[in-house]
This record gives C-alpha cells, sequence and structure tokens, in this order.
C-alpha cells in the first residue's frame, strides 16, 4: 500500500473518534471496509461526501471498500443527527432510489481492476429478515439500558415526541448490516459521521459477542461552515451530486463561494489533493486572497471529481459568460438560463421578432436596461451595450428571432455587470 490511510486521513483533519486498535489494524495489512448510504432522497449532496470519499481513500490505499446502499434501512430511518421522525418512504420509491444512488456512487468508486469496490443493497439481506429471528438473533444481544444511552436516541427522548419503536430498532439493524458483511466479505472496519457512531459500535458489539472477532469503526466530523451555516445548504435548498437537481454550473458556483476561512479544511477534506499542495496553495491564498485561486483550485477538483471533466469544462464556460469574458453563444438556451436566473428578465412574444425583428434601441427601453430610447441610442455610441456577449455599434441595429440562442433567449448587458435575459415566449 503506498498510502497510509489512517495517517492521511489525520492530516486531512477527517477522524473524529476511531475505535482502539483502528489504526494498527490499518496498518497490518488490506481491510474490507463499508459505509452505508439511505436512500432517503433520489440524489446523494455534498453532505454524503466525507464517507463517500473515505471509501475512495481507502480502495485508493489499496483496500477494499464496500458502499451499502439501505434500500432496507431507508424504509426505516435513522434517528441519528434528526430531531422528528422521517417520513416513510414505500418500497417502490425506495427501490428507485437505490437505483440513482448507486449510479452516483459509481462515480467515485473503482469496480473493475486487481482491486475493485463492492456495492450491495442491504435490502437483499433485511426484505426476508423475520422479525422473530431478528429478536433472538440480533435483538437477545442489546439492553435498552445499551441503547438508551446512546447519543442519537438519548437526544430523540429529550424531544416532545420521544422515538417511535420502528426508529428505535435502525441501530439493531446496521449492527446486523455489519455483521453480515463481515460473515459474507471479512468486513472488519465501518466508516461514517460521527452521528453514526452509537450505530457503528452496535455493530462491533454484536460481531463480538456472536463471532468472537473484533471489528472497528471510525467516524468522520460532521462539516460546519466558519460562519455558523449548514454545509451544504443554499438559499435555493441542499445542493446535490445529481446535475438535475443541481446543475454543474451551480455546483461549481457553491465551491467557488466558499469562505476564505474555509478553504482550507475542505481543500483537506473533500479534494485527492496531496497535503504539500494544498499548503503551497495556501499560500498563495494567503498572499492574493482576492483573486480567489485556492476557492477557484477547490472548485475545479469538485467539478471534476463528481460531474467530470465535460461538465467542469461547461460550468468554467458559463462563469464566463456571466461576467463577460465568454461570449453566451457558446451556451445553449437551458445554461443561459440557468446563469443568469437570478438577473432581471422579461418575456417578449416571439413573434413580435420575426421577420425584420425591432429596433435594438426599443428593445433596450423596453426591457428597462436604458431609461429612455435617448439613453440607450447615447450607451450604444459609448459602446456600453452588448448583446449575447457582442458589443453593438449603431443604434439602427435591429434584433430578430435569429439572434436569439437557441430560439429562445437574447442576453442584454449594460456595462460590465448589468445583465438582463429577455425569454421568447
Amino acid at each position: 500500500m503506498s498510502v497510509d490511510f489512517f495517517a492521511d486521513l489525520s492530516a486531512r483533519g477527517l477522524i473524529h473518534s476511531h475505535s482502539e486498535g483502528a489504526q494498527e489494524h490499518l496498518r497490518s495489512g488490506p481491510v474490507t471496509a463499508y459505509a452505508g448510504f439511505d436512500p432517503t432522497a433520489d440524489s446523494l449532496h455534498v453532505g454524503h461526501l466525507y464517507p463517500l470519499l473515505a471509501l475512495a481513500r481507502l480502495q485508493r490505499a489499496g483496500h477494499r471498500s464496500i458502499a451499502v446502499a439501505g434500500g432496507g434501512t431507508g424504509m426505516i430511518g435513522d434517528p441519528s443527527g434528526k430531531t422528528q421522525e422521517r417520513q416513510l418512504l414505500t418500497r417502490e420509491r425506495v427501490a428507485s432510489n437505490v437505483e440513482k444512488i448507486q449510479r452516483q456512487l459509481a462515480q467515485f468508486l473503482d469496480f473493475e481492476g486487481d482491486n475493485p469496490a463492492v456495492m450491495v443493497d442491504n435490502y437483499e439481506w433485511l426484505g426476508s429478515l423475520t422479525l422473530i429471528d431478528f429478536l433472538r438473533d440480533t435483538g437477545k444481544h442489546f439492553t435498552i439500558n445499551y441503547m438508551l444511552a446512546k447519543e442519537s436516541v438519548a437526544r430523540r427522548l429529550a424531544q416532545e415526541d420521544g422515538i417511535s419503536v420502528t426508529e428505535f430498532s435502525y441501530m439493531l439493524l446496521q449492527a446486523f448490516d455489519y455483521l453480515l458483511l463481515s460473515d459474507r466479505y471479512g468486513t472488519s472496519l465501518q466508516v461514517g459521521g460521527s452521528d453514526q457512531w452509537g450505530n457503528i459500535t452496535a455493530g462491533m458489539e454484536l460481531i463480538r459477542r456472536t463471532r468472537g472477532r473484533h471489528a472497528h469503526g471510525i467516524v468522520l466530523p460532521l462539516v460546519t461552515t466558519s460562519s455558523g451555516q449548514k454545509f451544504g445548504k443554499t438559499e435555493a435548498g441542499a445542493v446535490w451530486l445529481d446535475p438535475e437537481r443541481t446543475s454543474p454550473y451551480r455546483f461549481y458556483q457553491f465551491w467557488l463561494n466558499t469562505d476564505d476561512r474555509d478553504v482550507e479544511k475542505y481543500l483537506k477534506g473533500f479534494t485527492f489533493l496531496p497535503i504539500e499542495e494544498i499548503a503551497s496553495l495556501m499560500a498563495e491564498h494567503d498572499s492574493n486572497p482576492a483573486i480567489r485561486g485556492a476557492q477557484r483550485r477547490l472548485a475545479i477538483e469538485m467539478t471534476r471529481t463528481v460531474h467530470g471533466d465535460e461538465a467542469l469544462m461547461r460550468a468554467e464556460r458559463a462563469t464566463g459568460a456571466l461576467f463577460g469574458s465568454v461570449p453566451a453563444p457558446q451556451l445553449g438556451a437551458s445554461e443561459l438560463l440557468d446563469v443568469f436566473a437570478d438577473v432581471p428578465s422579461t418575456e417578449i412574444p416571439a413573434g413580435e421578432l420575426e421577420g425584420e425583428g425591432t429596433s435594438v434601441v426599443d428593445l433596450l427601453a423596453r426591457t428597462g436596461v436604458a431609461g429612455s430610447k435617448g439613453e440607450a441610442r447615447r450607451l450604444i455610441a459609448g459602446g456600453g451595450i452588448y448583446l449575447n456577449g457582442e458589443r453593438l455599434d449603431s443604434p439602427e441595429r435591429r434584433v430578430g428571432t435569429r439572434d436569439a440562442i437557441d430560439g429562445r433567449v437574447l442576453l442584454l448587458r449594460k456595462g460590465r455587470k448589468r445583465n438582463h435575459l429577455v425569454r421568447l415566449i
């Protein structure tokens, strides 16, 4: 193994807690490790990246990685980190979510080659588990006192609504997962967020009691921002890994907008860049923070990792269009509408621009880009008006449907920063 997984995780600040002997166990030779992902939605989001990247780091360090899609546990709901019970999902909805999440997991793990990762759905074994067998073979190894002492349960008990028997049993189901994976694949390490510590240690205890084997756990810190906001949340909601839910452009912008106080932590935690290279990036950043070089590198690495090189190229091109350095026609209408979703816009019937179209002076006044036709002429004469990124040089210019990008959108810009979308309807 070329990389010491535990030492690398420690250097990146990614170890919150670990079982006794976990470091020595990892250094004794290749181990088989797993992390679970419950399909409560049809996509993972950036909050899932630490455990997902931990599996990728394990594989790169020569260990065997198993990704568990929680088709079974997802129907129950994990109370960890939650103040209220989750809404129960149907089996059909969970199965659909599992299928989509499995495709996302494949973006991070190599399922071919000499050390292929493994992907499983725990509904395979939990779906056929009978209550009597579960209570006899698993439940008898845990006392109510033991379970009540777990933080995830204790926190919910302090809430007015308490915790249902359904969610109370989640810990035992995850412990059963660990036991089965230990028997089937020789799994001896589970990784997850710090809110999973109680579930992970329950699995370790079940393996010790029923098999007499030692198993280990490593939990990663929950990601926070220096400003106290919940990581991965924006005004538009969660930042998803599915490009249909969060476009690569908005995904890129999320990382590009990282606070200076967080960028080093995120470079260490979310990228595969060597620690020495990150130190060099931060030295350059500290000498000239205004150019946001560290944030741009973070956005590049994360967008490439999650969406690939082509999507990264489109995201950078879209960012260039936002600031006028890339001509708008290089983007499609859908990308333009995404990039400029927050700028003022005007809807105009497409029929009004057919044939000879309309005068650009009239268009500027109609959309409010210019306060009057006279101002529109003066702005054009001064070189301050752009159509689809092209500077206009004549107030006699006419604008028609031929100018519309994909026949749907026109982009007007006054000066360097004031953009306005015209949507043809």
